[in-house]
């Protein structure tokens, strides 16, 4: 699916700014004379998101509160895994939030084992210096416990497993026009099975709290010439699986690609994605 899917709405203009100012840690303040003087991020958190169907597995980070100029996240190791710098202009507007993730290669290349591997379990700590001078530091905890797939269906048709060839992905799920599209998926309460799919990380599979499910559907338009995609998505409770989509939306095309992801307490998250035709 495009790659704006499974973003949350931070700030990714703010993000691909950082990484053009981004320097080496050189300079850095390692040496910290009270911790109790560090002033917590209002948002700092590390986690995991495993792309069931395409089979791919990446870290993202949010970072929220300042404005500060500085920000440095470090592993359970104590290694530096990113370190951003805010230059000139920038330096004395200071940032306020900032959204990141990473490249995601398919287990191909990168099997869950050796992605689990590459970033362990435990406390990551998100540094930073505020725009007055202030050491901000925040701790967040990383688990390798991915929420099993969501099992979706659209209409009471259990979502298409291919998308890439309508014959073998749209016509599993055709919707009669004029017809209300209601996207459901069941409770979540496991994480997942599967040793050589997200699983690697906990095995035997483990009960999960689910903190919230999200729903993002997309149908590409054409208008005077020009292609782009319209995206309506909704965060829901945990309580709350299904989601009707609204007729407007829908009266916007005919094929619509859609994602349920899985959120659990962690934030670790765990997405789907299927396809369904209006004829």
């Amino acid at each position: 699916m495009t790659k704006h899917f499974n973003k949350l709405p931070v700030a990714i203009a703010t993000a691909a700014a950082l990484a053009l100012a981004a320097s080496s840690p050189t300079g850095w303040a390692e040496d910290h004379d009270d911790d109790d003087d560090e002033i917590p991020f209002d948002v700092a958190e590390v986690f995991f998101e495993l792309n069931d169907t395409d089979g791919d597995l990446g870290i993202h980070g949010k970072v929220d509160g300042g404005p500060w100029t500085k920000v440095k996240i470090e592993d359970p190791n104590e290694r530096r895994m990113m370190v951003i710098r805010a230059n000139g202009r920038l330096r004395r507007q200071g940032v306020t939030e900032l959204f990141f993730e990473s490249a995601e290669p398919t287990f191909d290349e990168l099997p869950p084992h050796r992605f689990f591997r590459r970033f362990p379990e435990g406390i990551y700590e998100v540094e930073g210096r505020s725009q007055d001078g202030e050491e901000l530091e925040s701790e967040t905890e990383v688990t390798h416990v991915m929420p099993a797939p969501p099992a979706a269906s659209v209409n009471g048709v259990p979502m298409a497993t291919q998308c890439d060839d309508e014959k073998l992905g749209y016509d599993e799920t055709v919707v009669a026009a004029g017809v209300p599209v209601t996207i459901k998926w069941e409770k979540v309460t496991m994480s997942h099975p599967d040793r050589m799919g997200g699983g690697a990380g906990v095995q035997p599979p483990v009960k999960v709290e689910i903190h919230n499910y999200e729903v993002v559907a997309e149908v590409e338009l054409e208008v005077n010439g020009e292609e782009f995609a319209s995206v309506f998505s909704v965060i829901l409770p945990p309580e709350q699986r299904s989601i009707t989509l609204p007729a407007d939306f829908i009266a916007l095309g005919d094929t619509f690609k859609y994602e349920v992801l899985a959120r659990e307490a962690s934030y670790n998250q765990t997405a789907v994605e299927s396809c369904f035709v209006i004829d």
